[in-house]
């Protein structure tokens, strides 16, 4: 049996059920930006790369709100969440060329929402061919990426685009 070592993986798994505090409260209050892999600050909502992404580039926008539902967005939010969409797959095009893109909103745990109230949009690059055996068999992801190489790759197209 072969075995991929993926260290990085057990912080998620050792912290994934603990309920203490918001991350997408408390990350943007630190004001380490990068090192807290936020990528891009609009007036309502903020934009972050994933710390445990489905494939490089994942990130997520939330409001800086503590909201868990859509319908409880004020319009000037819901408004920017969906504008930072917008600049968020022009630069993931411009700095990965994927071939598709997953977007979704995990709402309440039984849709699978990790933090479930806290809204945030996952945007995910896909690729052709990026799912393997891996995944199906092993239970693995394989993330050929840095995420400090994905921060400067679209932190860099996110300030180029407005």
């Amino acid at each position: 049996m072969r075995r991929l070592w993926a260290p990085w993986r057990i912080t998620y798994i050792l912290t994934a059920d603990k309920t203490e505090g918001c991350f997408l409260c408390e990350k943007p209050q630190e004001r380490k930006d990068e090192e807290n892999l936020i990528l891009l600050r609009g007036e309502h909502n903020f934009v972050i790369l994933n710390s445990f992404p489905y494939n490089p580039g994942h990130l997520m926008i939330a409001p800086y709100r503590h909201v868990g539902e859509v319908e409880a967005l004020s319009v000037e939010e819901a408004t920017e969440h969906f504008l930072l969409l917008r600049r968020v797959l022009r630069a993931m095009k411009q700095a990965f060329n994927p071939d598709g893109f997953n977007i979704g909103l995990n709402l309440g745990r039984a849709a699978g929402a990790g933090v479930e109230d806290h809204i945030h949009t996952h945007v995910v690059p896909r690729w052709s061919g990026d799912t393997n055996f891996m995944p199906v068999l092993a239970d693995i992801k394989v993330i050929p990426e840095a995420l400090a190489d994905t921060y400067k790759k679209l932190k860099k197209a996110l300030d180029e685009i407005i």
